[in-house]
């Protein structure tokens, strides 16, 4: 089998175009991937129930490897279908009391917003509103608008680990920190970071939820949720499904009937399973993170790092505008720029698309995400893609 390596996209030989760069949006699947999920696929095929009694047992592995990328226990991880059901289950799960206050930031992606605004009309909350700017001015006038903020009272703070449009690294461990000492608790959104930029959840981190199908490069329908052990017991479980409660198969199992429908829920992320899992994405998931791990996130986060050191002074010296923190405790490995004023920036990306260079438009800016298979010498072809592009819209 082809070990995985930085900068080689062998693992990835039907993937198409000169450089992919928009794992930040849907990552391309690789040769195990794919794979692992035709070896369940096939289970499934042969067998039926069969293939679910195979591999239900072999996804406690996944759940493990996610606990252990995240520096987490396994029974503090919960799979859930993607990151906003991660958000909903603990938006709706909270012991809340009317008036209680949750931060959020101007600018964060969707998916980290409207579960809040949902559990605040539901429950009475007030929804306090911080910008982003000064986070990217400095990491301590962040923390103080941030510090004024929970000075004045609040229950939770939601915030993604890496900002989706400028690629802004936040500092968890500070703000984590920070919300703990005022009494308040930390929810992170980690999808834009997670199997390419660290995230350790002993940083103080309360609540996580990530889907697979960005930068841990599984597919989409599969994800997990993080609740840590100290937030279980407060935990309510206001979404439950039968899998929340204990022994919840055991009637399917027993020689003697013994369904009953008044057993207790499980604590903390384990009580929000609510159903039957994605079995293949699942599986697929852990073929993925058995590659992360060889080559190991901190060194898949330098080696991207690299690269945008690269494209990003190439893009200056055309006209872009840079909007990557010029802190590199800040930085991720996205990379997003403010286009020539004398281009359409929708026009600037289907040409690069045309030439084989895949990037992505949020909001209004361009982002490239690369990822372990990009190697620094697509730079080159990358920036001449740009060339041709520019001097025919231009022309």
């Amino acid at each position: 089998m082809v070990e995985a390596k930085l900068g080689d996209r062998a693992l990835f030989p039907d993937l198409e175009g000169v450089a992919y760069l928009a794992h930040a949006a849907i990552s391309p699947l690789s040769t195990p991937v794919c794979e692992r999920i035709t070896e369940v696929a096939r289970d499934y095929a042969r067998g039926g129930m069969a293939g679910f009694v195979r591999w239900a047992p072999r996804l406690r592995q996944v759940r493990q490897d996610l606990a252990s990328l995240i520096s987490a226990n396994a029974r503090e991880v919960a799979f859930v279908a993607n990151t906003t059901q991660g958000v909903i289950d603990i938006a709706f799960g909270i012991p809340w009391r009317k008036g209680d206050r949750v931060v959020l930031f101007d600018g964060e992606f969707p998916a980290n917003v409207t579960p809040w605004q949902q559990a605040a009309e539901e429950f009475g909350l007030e929804l306090v509103w911080l910008s982003l700017d000064p986070f990217h001015d400095s990491v301590d006038g962040g923390l103080e608008e941030l510090r004024r903020a929970l000075e004045r009272g609040v229950r939770v703070v939601a915030v993604s680990a890496v900002q989706y449009k400028t690629g802004l690294r936040m500092p968890l461990a500070e703000m984590a920190a920070l919300c703990h000492k005022y009494g308040a608790e930390i929810f992170v959104d980690a999808i834009q970071a997670l199997g390419a930029t660290p995230i350790d959840v002993s940083w103080g981190i309360d609540y996580l939820s990530s889907g697979s199908h960005k930068h841990l490069m599984g597919a989409e329908g599969a994800g997990f949720l993080y609740v840590a052990d100290r937030c279980a017991a407060t935990l309510k479980p206001r979404l439950a499904g039968w899998l929340g409660h204990e022994d919840p198969v055991a009637f399917l199992v027993a020689d003697e009937p013994t369904l009953r429908y008044d057993n207790p829920l499980k604590l903390g992320a384990r009580a929000l399973e609510i159903g039957t899992s994605n079995v293949m994405g699942l599986a697929g998931l852990g073929a993925s993170l058995e590659l992360l791990s060889s080559l190991g996130v901190p060194a898949i986060h330098s080696h991207v790092e690299g690269y945008l050191d690269l494209l990003e002074a190439g893009l200056v010296e055309r006209g872009f505008e840079s909007h990557r923190a010029e802190t590199p405790a800040l930085r991720s490995t996205l990379l997003s720029v403010s286009v020539p004023k004398d281009v359409r920036l929708s026009k600037l990306a289907a040409g690069l698309r045309d030439q084989g260079v895949v990037c992505n438009t949020p909001d209004g800016l361009m982002r490239f995400a690369p990822h372990w298979p990009n190697s620094h010498d697509e730079v080159p072809a990358v920036l001449d893609a740009i060339d041709q592009t520019l001097a025919r819209l231009r022309a």
